[in-house]
């Protein structure tokens, strides 16, 4: 361990040395290969629907807006301040002063980023909230202020009224344009629930629009930034275009959720909850990213809505991001690969087994249990803070134990072995292990590694490179798959902090592959140009 800690030692000192003459900023920078996402082929859009994609974006910028002020406050306040233009695109990517790969502070004069954003007043003291009796107050859509020397909830609605005004004035025009029924009826019920904060309509809504080519997915959805009570949405927006090809070979599979479901690992009384009938899956490229979806890491595939109300009744919608992914795949999760496993394994790295096991992890999402089996509530009740990194080590996990069993049953078209999946999934965990514990993901991806470690899948030879066991590794997927699932169905929280306590720590091993993948310059994930 000594040789370790020193060898690492050596490696930092020598690669500061080596980019002594450009800034810190510039460096992070480089953390971020850029993508240049380029102007959409609308060759079948008519007219109209290339205006109603317009309106999308323009709704989608404001939603930037909200969420400069969701995650930091003043944007404009910000940058202005800064005059190294690479500490103001680091800014940008961030969204704020703390970098989301270690929630550090990159800019003098910002402390630690607080744990609820400006979910909640930065003084705000446990025990204070506990007492605050305003049934509100955990809403995922509500603001907790400042009332003088009291509390009080401000709805999402009203605190961000001219934004949400001018949201909805772009959607009412892109309804009053569309020759599409059903998306006249989704974007009429998203303007309804943006106003009310209230989204079961609209997520209904979107779940039956099913024959539209293009797609926007927009509002507050994801708790990423709370990591205080982990209950405060995120406004966040992705415009799609439809691949029609593959979204109808994805289709076959919605109509095997509940049997997928019963092929969970351990108790079945630990997932025995019902998919929706009305599940679907779509194939997409995305064409623009804003808001929460826009900062740091880029998110590859949705499965939403997250109302388990909605998931009982129809189910989930699971959208794969093909041109995301395939960048994602070559410019980190391959190089990864190929930098630290063994050359036996390197063989096995695949793109293929790369979007599959993609494809499994967001329809793992949909999967599960909802509600605890004890009558604890629902699954993010009961682990609180927790259920973030569970849900996402679930999904990674089980799409991971999922994908393999149907590629070893041959039922996926793709020409990849079950011994591509697992390699190309332990490649990703340890590529995701660099987004630190400090975001969800990285979280999950390190308790994943340590516990994966831990029961022999792989080992990280005295060369720096990996080498990988396929039954150890397929035993410990399994195993943790299961442990997972029971502690989500019975709301488990004592058994939840035991665990991210034990295994969501940085273990030496992942430190001396962070630097070794730094030296490589081998980017920690990808952002974004638009071409016109």
């Amino acid at each position: 361990m000594k040789k370790l800690t020193a060898a690492l030692a050596l490696l930092a000192v020598l690669a500061t040395s080596c980019d002594r003459h450009r800034t810190k900023a510039a460096r992070l920078v480089e953390n971020y290969a850029v993508v240049t996402i380029p102007a959409p082929d609308l060759s079948g859009i008519t007219d109209n629907g290339k205006e109603v994609l317009n309106l999308y974006r323009f709704a989608a910028d404001e939603v930037d807006n909200i969420y400069w002020k969701q995650n930091f406050g003043d944007k404009e306040a910000l940058l202005s301040s800064l005059s190294d233009p690479a500490a103001k695109l680091y800014a940008e990517i961030n969204y704020g002063p703390w970098d989301r790969i270690d929630g550090k502070p990159f800019v003098e004069g910002y402390g630690a980023k607080p744990a609820g954003a400006c979910f909640y007043p930065a003084d705000m003291t446990a025990e204070e909230f506990d007492a605050f009796a305003d049934p509100d107050k955990l809403s995922p859509y509500t603001l907790v202020v400042r009332d003088g020397d009291s509390l009080k909830t401000v709805w999402y609605h009203d605190a961000y009224a001219e934004s949400i005004g001018k949201i909805c004035n772009y959607l009412q025009a892109a309804a009053d344009i569309t020759i599409k029924e059903s998306v006249r009826d989704y974007l009429l019920k998203k303007i309804d629930g943006l106003k009310t904060d209230d989204y079961y309509a609209s997520d209904k809504a979107w779940l039956e629009m099913t024959d539209s080519k293009m797609d926007l997915v927009l509002g507050p959805n994801e708790a990423v930034d709370d990591a205080l009570y982990g209950e405060k949405a995120s406004y966040g927006a992705y415009v799609l275009l439809k691949n029609l090809k593959r979204t109808e070979e994805l289709g076959a599979l919605t109509a095997r959720l509940p049997e997928l479901q019963k092929m969970l690992p351990g108790d079945p009384a630990y997932h025995a909850f019902v998919p929706g009938a009305e599940s679907n899956i779509f194939s997409c490229n995305v064409i623009y990213y804003c808001g929460y979806t826009n900062a740091g890491f880029k998110v590859i595939a949705i499965n939403f809505p997250y109302d388990a109300k909605v998931q009982e009744e129809l189910g989930t919608r699971t959208i794969l991001f093909d041109n995301i992914i395939r960048e994602k795949f070559n410019r980190t999760v391959f190089p990864v690969g190929m930098t630290l496993f063994e050359d036996a394994y390197q063989s096995h790295l695949d793109a293929s087994a790369f979007y599959w096991n993609i494809v499994f992890r967001e329809i793992a999402k949909g999967l599960g249990v909802k509600e605890t089996v004890n009558g604890k509530g629902t699954v993010g009740e009961a682990l609180g803070n927790e259920s973030l990194i569970f849900e996402k080590a679930k999904s990674n996990v089980i799409g991971t134990y999922l994908c393999a069993q149907e590629v070893a049953a041959h039922r996926i078209s793709a020409l990849i072995q079950k011994e591509d999946v697992l390699a190309t999934f332990v490649a990703n965990i340890i590529r995701s292990c660099r987004f630190g514990a400090a975001d969800p993901t990285g979280a999950a991806s390190i308790a994943v590694y340590n516990y994966m470690l831990e029961k022999g899948a792989f080992a990280r030879k005295a060369s720096g490179r990996y080498s990988i066991d396929y039954g150890k590794t397929w035993e410990a997927i399994e195993s943790l798959g299961a442990e997972i699932l029971r502690i989500q169905a019975l709301g488990d929280i004592d058994a939840a902090r035991a665990f991210v306590n034990k295994y969501v720590v940085a273990a030496p091993t992942i430190e001396a592959d962070i630097v070794s993948l730094e030296l490589e310059k081998i980017p920690v994930d990808i952002r974004f140009t638009y071409e016109k």
